[in-house]
């Protein structure tokens, strides 16, 4: 039981360990602390940002990553999904079995999918599932990603992913829609968001970042240009109703 706590709490985001001493990230302090934005984790804001950290990289979460990024079709089997996994897995050199792989794919399921069947505490609805991005498709142990403008999934949020994939790309004053949209470890991959709900919130970034990220459309050109330093993090409190600041934070 600890060490799945200290996995997960460090797969989240909230938390990151070095010198073997685990200690909260600024996200952690800011979202959590006890005068932080939701240390009860009862908002989707926060669910989404641990979903977020959970899939945009592979290095702790390789099954989840490849699910959400690299994976090509909507609907698929955990068997297909085993294989595609296992093929990585040899292509990389990397020492894991059928069997740790089947497991962590049934770990990946039970986090994201809602299961109704039974009413005891391992049927608990995990902390993930509530995003509903993935839910039983038909009869047969099919499951599907669900693609949509996802409303519960504020700006603050997205910004503050857009800002860390944004680092991840090597920094440039520029990023294409289509790069956000299609990219693998993207806002639009990860949270699963089709097309025109990213541009559609792109165009909204002026606003939520004070003109400091420019949504440019011109000459078929469609881009995210940076004009000054901005730290997604300060927005998130947007993202929670008692708009609170971020003075754990600090």
């Amino acid at each position: 039981m600890a060490a799945s706590i200290r996995y997960w709490a460090l797969a989240s985001g909230y938390f990151h360990e070095q010198d073997r001493v685990i200690a909260p990230t600024a996200l952690g302090l800011a979202v959590l602390a006890d005068n932080g934005l939701d240390p009860y984790l009862e908002q989707a804001a926060t669910v989404w940002l641990a979903h977020w950290h959970v899939a945009a990289t592979p290095e702790m979460t390789t099954t989840a990553y490849y699910a959400f990024n690299l994976l090509s079709a909507i609907e698929f089997d955990p068997a297909i999904l085993l294989e595609e996994v296992f093929a990585l897995v040899e292509d990389n050199s990397w020492r894991a079995t059928r069997g740790t792989l089947k497991r962590d794919i049934e770990v990946f399921l039970r986090s994201y999918v809602r299961r109704g069947d039974a009413l005891n505490e391992d049927a608990a609805e995990p902390l993930l599932a509530e995003l509903a991005i993935i839910r039983e498709a038909r009869l047969g142990g099919w499951y599907e990603f669900v693609r949509g403008p996802k409303p519960s999934l504020h700006d603050a949020v997205f910004t503050y992913a857009l800002g860390d994939f944004w680092k991840r790309s090597g920094g440039a004053t520029t990023l294409t829609a289509e790069q956000i949209c299609y990219a693998p470890g993207s806002p639009g991959r990860v949270f699963k968001l089709d097309e025109d709900s990213v541009i559609t919130r792109l165009m909204r970034l002026d606003d939520i970042t004070n003109g400091a990220w420019l949504w440019v459309d011109t000459a078929g050109l469609r881009q995210i240009q940076r004009t000054s330093p901005f730290d997604p993090l300060k927005t998130l409190s947007l993202a929670y109703p008692q708009g609170a600041g971020l003075e754990a934070a600090a």
